[in-house]
């Protein structure tokens, strides 16, 4: 007898159709034969399969069975297949309705005692099955938990084979599951305690961090050793705005599907902040492996990516940023396929401003040559300087402002600032799918960034003074209109620009001499 029913397998962060076919009472020895292009995990999932129907009580095939994962030419990775393949087996031996497995996509692994352990992409799974147009999906239920999120599919969670099977079976189908059932829901992350009014000082780089939070813009800060830098970086998830619905999907998706949902901590999820290690390679920053998975850059998806030390990343790991700065997506292509993945991100960068670090500091001296200064900063290449948007000093902090026991301001009130200019942002982008100012198009600059005629001269004047790159024109007008929004300020003015032009460091001082 033939069954059949759905899956998917895990490309990316998207999950692609498996039909899973099973045909018994063929002639031949009685054995399962698996086929249709499985890796190890799969081909394993045959011993799991025939344990797990002997412990919830059903006897093995006695006909030779073939069970085929179709397409034949799509690899299929994972043990994710465990479940839908023993509801085929049950299906085509004659326990199960053969045509009832047909309506649902089914996913999970199982254990020896029949018990189904949780599998990693249940989000995409679902918005799958709603593409297709299925009943519903069957899930295990933490995999069920992300995927009842999904608008348009119905879930059933399920904890065992026998659990399955009763679905399956019931001429009424139970209750599905709802979102108000899910751990998962919109919130910010827990920074740990840490807020912007234990920062004492620096003021400037305060409001360089404000406005590159609210835009969504790129941020390079640039001074010696315990000025703040990386101070001022763990704070920055205490004033990040929520995400939105969508958002919050995009970015659970790829936890969902990279297996790392379990960071999440207590559900809440707001936008991710990522700070791997300046050791990590091109394929963890970008993502990447045999089947392509995401690296850090999609993991900070809709959030932002900190790189502490930039200078001692490897440069061939921070030139493969360039394109998905600039695009928001990176294409991995590997033998065993080619994947886009989302990497929507902000990149904060921090770094001292030569070797020993000192250079500039009125209390220490530099003794670094011009020669090592310059070998040092030519390790962040001109073309991926000129796509961070806010060059910041960081300055040393003094000891006067060390002993000040009033707090700054927190981050509550810094946070409620950045909500009302993203909400800005949000209706100005209303119909387009831009969620920022950093991420606004070129063509739309003129109409969004309206300039008095005078202001553009001095624009102009600035651009030629300092060398500035096409490139370094239109982001600077991006971070205008992000500190206009700030102030609620439907015109871009001079002081907009004069604040973002001052924000091109890097490009203000040659290399060494400030």
């Amino acid at each position: 007898m033939l069954a059949e029913t759905s899956s998917a397998t895990l490309q990316g962060v998207s999950a692609l159709p498996v039909t899973v076919e099973a045909n018994s009472g063929e002639r031949g020895e009685p054995r399962c034969v698996l086929v249709g292009l499985p890796d190890a995990a799969v081909k394993e999932s045959l011993d799991r399969v025939l344990s797990s129907l002997s412990n919830t009580g059903y006897p093995a095939p006695r006909t030779r069975v073939t069970i085929n994962l179709a397409p034949g030419d799509l690899r299929k990775e994972g043990a994710s297949f465990d479940l839908p393949i023993a509801l085929c087996l049950l299906a085509s031996t004659g326990f199960l309705p053969s045509e009832k497995p047909r309506d649902f996509l089914i996913a999970g692994e199982l254990a020896l005692s029949g018990k189904v352990r949780k599998v990693r992409g249940g989000l995409s799974m679902a918005m799958l099955a709603s593409q297709m147009g299925k009943k519903g999906v069957i899930l295990p239920r933490k995999s069920a938990e992300e995927a009842c999120l999904v608008e348009g599919v119905e879930v059933y969670p399920v904890e065992s084979l026998a659990e399955a099977v009763a679905l399956i079976s019931d001429e009424e189908l139970p209750t599905p599951m709802e979102k108000s059932q899910s751990p998962y829901r919109l919130g910010r992350v827990d920074p740990g305690g840490l807020d912007f009014a234990e920062v004492k000082g620096q003021t400037n780089l305060r409001r360089a961090v404000e406005v590159a939070v609210a835009g969504g813009h790129n941020m390079l800060m640039l001074g010696p050793p315990g000025a703040g830098k990386s101070m001022v970086a763990k704070r920055i998830p205490s004033i990040m705005p929520s995400p939105s619905m969508e958002e919050y999907l995009e970015i659970l998706t790829i936890y969902s599907a990279g297996g790392d949902v379990k960071s999440m901590g207590n559900g809440f999820m707001g936008r991710p902040f990522r700070m791997p290690h300046h050791t990590i390679s091109e394929v963890g920053l970008i993502g990447g492996g045999t089947i392509p998975g995401p690296g850090e850059i999609s993991l900070a998806h809709n959030g932002v990516l900190f790189l502490d030390e930039l200078p001692e990343f490897r440069r061939s790991a921070l030139e493969v940023l360039r394109q998905p700065l600039e695009d928001g997506e990176v294409t991995i292509s590997r033998s065993a396929g080619k994947v886009t993945l989302p990497s929507r991100f902000a990149l904060i960068a921090a770094m001292n401003p030569c070797p020993c670090g000192y250079l500039g500091d009125r209390s220490r001296e530099c003794r670094c040559s011009m020669p090592q200064i310059r070998k040092y900063r030519a390790r962040v290449s001109g073309p991926l300087l000129d796509r961070i948007d806010i060059h910041a000093d960081a300055h040393p902090v003094r000891v006067e402002d060390l002993q000040v026991t009033e707090k700054a301001e927190s981050s509550s009130l810094i946070r409620s600032r950045i909500e009302a200019c993203r909400e800005r942002q949000n209706r100005r982008f209303a119909d387009n799918s831009i969620t920022c100012n950093a991420k606004m198009h070129d063509r739309m600059i003129d109409s969004c960034c309206q300039v008095k005629e005078a202001d553009l001269h001095m624009l102009r004047t600035a651009m030629k003074d300092l060398s500035l790159s096409a490139r370094a024109y239109g982001r600077i007008l991006r971070v205008s209109r992000t500190i206009a929004d700030l102030e609620g300020s439907e015109n871009v003015g001079r002081v907009h620009l004069l604040e973002a032009i001052q924000y091109r460091n890097m490009d203000r001082y040659s290399i060494g001499v400030k």
